[in-house]
């Protein structure tokens, strides 16, 4: 029977949960680092800021108009200082994740790749493990670190495009002549293409990285055999990201359906209550997310590793020959000679 590389993604993360749990540790190491950094760099800015008597009166009024001109009036001359902090926060950030994911990502799949050759218990499934242990170890850490790299490249890019797609949807509208409708349909549509693009290749260089820990590839052979993957196995790889990504959706939807529920009630229960509800259900659903990306991942790896012979099914049997009829001339009841009626 062939094997379906979804099933065995999900069956590798239930039975694994320890990979689940090491891309959960990773991702939230980086997450939290990144929520710390910016709650910190937040109010070290804001006590930077000069507050006048005036601005403050101001702030009470709770006008939305006066409250708007004071918080103007307070961060002129200061946000380019605030910007340059975050840019600069934003460039170590990113470092730190590109070092924990390459890290992660050389754990994960040397436990996936274990798993699924012990899985299949094949002698074509450690066709390149001779050679990757004769291999420097860094290298793969450095070819992983550029992959990365260029994901983050592509994130910057998908940015600047709907940037981009705002600037040129703006422009098919004039103040004397407004369209918003032809200026949301252009704008809908350029970045429909550009979040496309992007997730494509995002999508690609993630898979690259399965063959950069399996064979010690350098960045462009990893996405060199990640197209050839793709080329010889394009129905499998559509399985595995449209299932993982429509038990995502469901996912999203189930924690949004929840997450409402404590909003709805802000004016009756107490804002700690409210925050304490949305936090534990927005980690509940970024556990879950984590733990389809592992899943995930484990239906690349076994797509990279299984067999021709267990993926695609065997050819159907030939129908059983049937003898052909054959005729006994001898038998009465089929002979051609009348048989004689009793009394005549």
């Amino acid at each position: 029977m062939p094997i379906s590389p979804t099933a065995e993604g999900f069956r590798a993360a239930f039975r694994r949960p320890l990979l689940a749990f090491a891309e959960i540790t990773w991702r939230w190491v980086v997450g939290a680092t990144a929520t710390v950094l910016f709650f910190f760099g937040l109010f070290e800015f804001l006590d930077t800021l000069p507050v006048t008597n005036g601005e403050l009166l101001l702030l009470r009024t709770r006008n939305p108009f006066f409250v708007s001109q004071a918080i103007g009036h307070i961060l002129r001359g200061h946000l380019s200082r605030g910007l340059l902090s975050l840019i600069l926060a934003a460039l170590l950030l990113a470092i730190i994740w590109m070092v924990a994911a390459s890290l992660g990502r050389i754990a994960t799949v040397e436990a996936l790749l274990e798993y699924f050759r012990a899985r299949f218990a094949t002698d074509t499934a450690h066709e390149g493990e001779n050679d990757v242990t004769g291999k420097r170890a860094q290298g793969r850490f450095a070819a992983l670190l550029r992959l990365n790299f260029l994901r983050l490249a592509v994130v910057l890019a998908g940015l600047v495009g709907l940037a981009g797609a705002a600037v040129v949807a703006r422009s098919a509208s004039t103040p004397p002549d407004p369209q918003t409708g032809i200026v949301v349909l252009l704008f809908v549509a350029i970045a429909g293409v550009v979040c496309l693009i992007g997730y494509e290749l995002n999508w690609l260089l993630s898979l690259a990285a399965v063959f950069v820990v399996r064979d010690a590839d350098d960045v462009i052979g990893a996405i060199s055999n990640s197209i050839a993957l793709c080329r010889r196995r394009p129905a499998a790889l559509f399985a595995v990201s449209t299932w993982t990504g429509v038990a995502h959706l469901i996912v999203f939807v189930g924690a949004s359906m929840v997450v409402s529920v404590p909003l709805a009630l802000a004016g009756m229960l107490p804002w700690r209550v409210v925050a304490l509800g949305v936090v534990l259900v927005t980690l509940a659903y970024l556990a879950v997310a984590d733990w389809l990306y592992t899943a995930r991942l484990a239906g690349f790896v076994c797509i990279a590793e299984i067999p021709d012979a267990l993926l695609v099914p065997p050819p159907p049997l030939p129908p059983p020959a049937v003898p052909a009829a054959t005729i006994d001339r001898d038998e009465l009841i089929l002979s051609d000679v009348p048989i004689p009626q009793p009394g005549i």
